[in-house]
């Protein structure tokens, strides 16, 4: 076995160590911790990133798996790289870059363990996206949300800690019906390996195929509660909102790890080779998502407070990947997945910037501000003030704020419009004889009106921050802070640029997942690096 090949486990392994690491030092070494947790999430960053060329490598095999401990699949557990966990692997690294950096401005010395606890999070998300097992997907939830809990509770606060409570037990219900739903699949396939299982449910005799749909049924709601579908997203706008500028940025892809598994596991598990069972998830997320999408849009435009807008545009981008998935087409799954990565960047760009922008803002005009008492919105905690104040942070934050606008509106030329323009092409051309469906009629209605809403209220709050506001203040920042900002902006204009080959990536992605043939081969083929079978 080559050393390339063990690549693999890196995004796992690396984390967990630094984090262990970390552990071991005295919390006043700020720097020496800051140095080597950002040292590492740069690695699995680089990591993520060659991952990715070897699944676009012509020459090489679009889907791969890692057998840990050398026992064959489906009786040891298996580690699969593929294209979407590529994806979502560089992804969520290259937020966590963004984050971590911004953090480094003042949030990582505001309580104990936050480098290990953020190295513990990418350990789960990695772990999450690469796993080809059930029972081991719902260990990398657990170990994920573990480190979310402590992190959305760094920097204590009332405020912080209501809504955390929320989060934790909606987040524990979660993953007890994870584990229910997970039992239930068990009880009747004998086997939680999720390339064996989508050869097992074709063949599952009609006695327990009832007890299949109720698990996968239960499975789902916990998925959907992780991507916050309406309406078991009410916990999501008040958590997102109450935590840290870096982890609330780190959050906007939480929430996708569970549209990942609902894109991973609906056309592995219920696709067209699941006889009867087949297509079962499929209305359900159309609905559930296009609600989720209207419930969202609703959201952002009552939104009175910037961190509570951007909380909605997750729930509108969830909502919209939801109802892709639900129109279970390769056209469709490629707008979405483009849409996804663009989303993600862009929604944590915007997390970071409330945090520089609310410094403009004069504290005793919030304090009059009677709208924020009617919306349930709470005075943020006192900020500390960091870096030097010049006169062209104000013109920059604005550029970079009117950026954010356009990119959660949708409007060209940047990345949201080329997800969205994609997502609807598609949908326009779903149906059979040329003919548009109600059902794309409603997704191209809400997800246009989305677009709309996220404009009006962008609009909005820039006019009373920058254009008129009762007192202008220069904020403070530091380069740090502008730094990470820049980083996930940059790369929503890189994938403007990049459209046509990414498009090309993301269609050649739906098309494995709808066809999953590859993938399960690449499971239940892969040779033993040893002599001997167990079985």
């Amino acid at each position: 076995m080559r050393l390339a090949d063990h690549l693999l486990i890196v995004p796992i392994v690396l984390p967990l160590v630094t984090g262990a690491l970390l552990l071991l030092f005295d919390e006043r070494r700020h720097i020496l911790k800051a140095t080597i947790g950002t040292l590492s999430t740069l690695v699995l960053a680089g990591v993520a990133i060659a991952l990715l060329l070897m699944t676009n490598d012509g020459a090489g095999p679009a889907s791969a798996a890692y057998l840990l401990g050398d026992w064959p699949a489906p009786f040891g557990i298996v580690l699969v790289l593929d294209r979407l966990s590529a994806m979502m692997l560089v992804t969520s690294s290259l937020l966590g870059v963004a984050a971590l950096l911004f953090a480094l401005a003042r949030w990582h010395k505001s309580g104990p363990h936050f480098h290990s606890l953020f190295q513990f999070l990418l350990m789960g998300l990695s772990g999450a996206f690469l796993t080809g097992d059930l029972f081991n997907l719902f260990v990398f939830f657990e170990v994920m949300l573990a480190a979310s809990y402590a992190l959305l509770l760094h920097g204590s606060g009332a405020v912080r800690v209501r809504a955390g409570l929320h989060y934790i037990a909606i987040n524990l219900v979660a993953s007890f019906l994870f584990l229910i739903g997970v039992s239930l699949i068990y009880s009747v396939t004998g086997t939680l390996n999720m390339a064996d299982l989508a050869g097992r449910i074709a063949g599952l005799s009609p006695d327990h195929r009832g007890l299949l749909e109720a698990g996968t049924a239960i499975l789902g709601i916990a998925f959907l509660v992780k991507a916050g579908m309406w309406p078991l997203c009410f916990w999501l706008p008040g958590a997102y909102a109450a935590a840290a500028a870096p982890v609330a940025a780190v959050f906007a892809v939480l929430s996708k790890v569970g549209v990942y598994a609902v894109f991973r596991l609906s056309p592995l598990l219920l696709g067209v080779g699941a006889g009867s069972s087949a297509g079962l998830p499929d209305r359900v997320l159309l609905v559930g998502g296009l609600a989720t999408v209207a419930f969202g849009m609703i959201g952002v435009l009552a939104s009175q407070a910037l961190a509570r807008l951007a909380a909605f545009s997750v729930i509108v981008s969830s909502g919209t990947l939801l109802a892709a998935a639900g129109m279970a087409d390769v056209a469709t799954t490629a707008g979405a997945l483009f849409y996804l990565v663009s989303s993600t960047f862009t929604i944590g760009a915007l997390f970071l910037l409330v945090e520089l922008v609310e410094r403009t803002r004069d504290p005793a005009a919030q304090v009059l501000a009677v709208t924020s008492e009617v919306y349930g919105d709470d005075e943020g905690e006192e900020v500390a003030e960091v870096g030097i104040a010049i006169p062209a942070t104000l013109a920059i934050l604005g550029t970079c704020f009117a950026l954010c606008g356009i990119l959660v509106a949708g409007l060209p030329p940047f990345s949201g419009f080329v997800g969205k323009f994609a997502l609807l092409s598609a949908v326009v051309g779903a149906g059979d004889d040329g003919e548009i469906r109600p059902a794309s009629w409603a997704f191209l209605t809400l997800v246009i009106l989305s677009g709309l809403f996220a404009m009006v209220a962008m609009i909005r709050a820039g006019i009373h921050i920058f254009w008129a506001p009762a007192e202008a203040i220069v904020p403070r920042v530091r380069v740090i802070e502008f730094a990470p900002v820049a980083l996930l902006l940059g790369l929503c204009a890189a994938m403007t640029v990049g459209a046509g080959p990414l498009m090309r990536y993301a269609t050649a992605t739906a098309e494995a997942l709808h066809a999953p043939a590859a993938y399960i081969d690449s499971v239940r083929n892969t040779a033993r690096v040893t002599a001997g079978d167990p079985r």
